[in-house]
Formats: structure tokens, C-alpha cells, sequence
């Protein structure tokens, strides 16, 4: 037998039927959107009290709940919130709450590359070679050399980090990640353009913009709307 659908005229049957539908879109939608989520974004009430009421999905792979905008990595085994990209230089995922460090190791990779550059043309165009051989006969007869490769090393992390750190900041200010980027359907997560200074703010968990150079600290996510402060 086919699947058949069995509805019963029952006038107090569709009351109730209409009073639980009414019950759960009210406290599913209207709850959340109206109230939950504008003391949410003021900082009112913690994300536990509205994290049962956010759109959550199953993955496919490990057959868990996430949050949206999460990717399960097979390279890790699980899932990770807003993840960008597995990066294999600092054998872990790049998601949520390490993508401010990873932005800043491009940053600082780029900085000391670049004074590396500084070092050794000043060394090579103002110093003096070396006159004493005394023990360092190597570092005497190949100094030269050896300016060559540190050169040609600090150029190299300066091209590569360069175009990474670029794709990075364009990913931020866009409001994707590099998967969603590269997804068929990135129509899905785009959003309603919000300020640079939020975009940063919620990467770095923070909206004191000195504070966005300081990796000795620990990031605490933010979730409220930017209100154009102008911060340091």
C-alpha cells in the first residue's frame, strides 16, 4: 500500500493543531528576532540564553551538530566554527578563534622578512667586510654568500606572505572565508555590508585597535554591533 494521509475534520483537532503551530513559530522567530538577539548585540543577556534558538544544521561527515558557517575538516577529525582553511605550516585548522593569530604570524612573517632585507643591504653596502679571520674562517671566506641566501630566503616569506596576508584582509572585509569563497553557492552567507572596524573587531575579539597587534592575550568573542567608536 502506498503512503496515504489521514486528516480528521475535528474542529477542536485544528484548534489545537493551530495553537501549537502559532506556539512554536512565536517562540521560534519572533522571540529570537524581536527580543533574544537586540540584548544580545547590547550586550544584555550571554550567548547561552539564545544558543538553543540559533539555526543550528547536521553535518554529514560526523553526524554531530554545529553552528552554520562551520566546515568539518578531514584532516582534523571534527568540525570548526567559521573555518577557513587547513593550513598545513601550522598543522591546524584556521577557524574562529585562531584566525586573528594567523593573521597576525602573516603580518609579523612579513615585518621581519622586510628588515631582514634592511639588514643585509646595510651590511653589504655601508659595513665593512671582515678583516680578522681569527676562528670564524668560514663566516670569512662565504659572508657573501651567505647574504645571498638570507636575501633571497626573506624574499621569498615576503612574496608568499604578501599575497596570503592580502587574500586574508579581502576575506575579512568581505565577510567569508576561504571555503565560502570557493563554495558554488557563496549567495548563501552574504550579509548586509557592515563597518571594516566591526569586521576587524569581531576577528580580533576586541575593538581597541592597539590591541589588534598584541598576540600575548586571550580573545573573547564579540558579538555586539559596532557603533562607530572612534577607539584607539
Amino acid at each position: 500500500m502506498g503512503l496515504r494521509f489521514h486528516f480528521v475534520y475535528d474542529p477542536q483537532g485544528w484548534s489545537c493543531v493551530g495553537i501549537i503551530t502559532f506556539i512554536w513559530l512565536y517562540n521560534t522567530y519572533c522571540i529570537p528576532k524581536l527580543i533574544l538577539y537586540p540584548h544580545y548585540e547590547e550586550e544584555h543577556v550571554s550567548a547561552a540564553v539564545i544558543v538553543e534558538s540559533q539555526n543550528w544544521e547536521t553535518c554529514n561527515k560526523c553526524n554531530k551538530m554545529r553552528p552554520k558557517r562551520s566546515h568539518h575538516c578531514s584532516r582534523c577529525g571534527h568540525c570548526i566554527r567559521k573555518m577557513d582553511h587547513h593550513c598545513p605550516w601550522i598543522n591546524n585548522c584556521v577557524g574562529e578563534d585562531n584566525h586573528w593569530l594567523f593573521l597576525l604570524l602573516c603580518f609579523y612573517t612579513q615585518f621581519l622578512s622586510l628588515f631582514t632585507l634592511i639588514l643585509n643591504f646595510c651590511q653589504y653596502y655601508y659595513l665593512q667586510p671582515l678583516t680578522k679571520v681569527k676562528e670564524e674562517l668560514f663566516i670569512f671566506r662565504h659572508e657573501l654568500a651567505l647574504l645571498r641566501i638570507s636575501t633571497l630566503m626573506a624574499l621569498v616569506m615576503i612574496g608568499g606572505m604578501s599575497g596570503l596576508f592580502f587574500s586574508q584582509l579581502t576575506n575579512v572585509l568581505a565577510d567569508v572565508t576561504t571555503i565560502e569563497r570557493m563554495s558554488s553557492c557563496p549567495d548563501e552567507i552574504l550579509k548586509p555590508r557592515k563597518p571594516w572596524q566591526q569586521m576587524f573587531s569581531e576577528v580580533f575579539g576586541t575593538r581597541w585597535k592597539i590591541v589588534w597587534f598584541i598576540p600575548f592575550r586571550q580573545r573573547q568573542p564579540l558579538r555586539a554591533s559596532y557603533h562607530h567608536a572612534n577607539h584607539v
